[in-house]
């Protein structure tokens, strides 16, 4: 069982950063494949971005690339997502995801996670 906890989100006007915390307990943290994605009004759940249990392998969605930056400190259970120059069309609630183990092939399906934070609200004004 793993539960997750997201922190850092606010209120940003376009081109300022933010980072988003996701803390996990339980113990298996560190073998967990983690995952961002994010949910605007009237849209879908979409991916944003994965990193593998180890951080050696991380994936982002084209709409984030060279925008954003997922890392891991596994010694701290916690997971980051640092967001850079960010963009009206970047607000939405943010969700932390665990998978049920360090499976990748498909990091990038909502589907695949069981376990999901509560979301943090990330609104850019232009």
């Amino acid at each position: 069982q793993v539960q997750l906890v997201e922190s850092g989100g606010g209120l940003v006007q376009a081109g300022d950063s933010l980072r988003l915390s996701c803390v996990a307990s339980g113990r298996t943290f560190s073998r967990n494949t983690m995952g961002w994605f994010r949910q605007a009004p009237g849209k879908e759940r979409e991916f944003v971005a994965a990193i593998s249990a180890s951080g050696g392998n991380t994936d982002y969605a084209d709409s984030v690339k060279g925008r954003f930056s997922i890392s891991r400190v596994n010694v701290k259970n916690t997971v980051y997502l640092q967001m850079n120059s960010l963009k009206p069309e970047d607000t939405a609630v943010y969700y932390c995801a665990a998978l049920d183990g360090s499976r990748w092939l498909f990091r990038r399906r909502p589907d695949e996670y069981v376990y999901w934070g509560q979301g943090t609200q990330v609104t850019v004004s232009s």
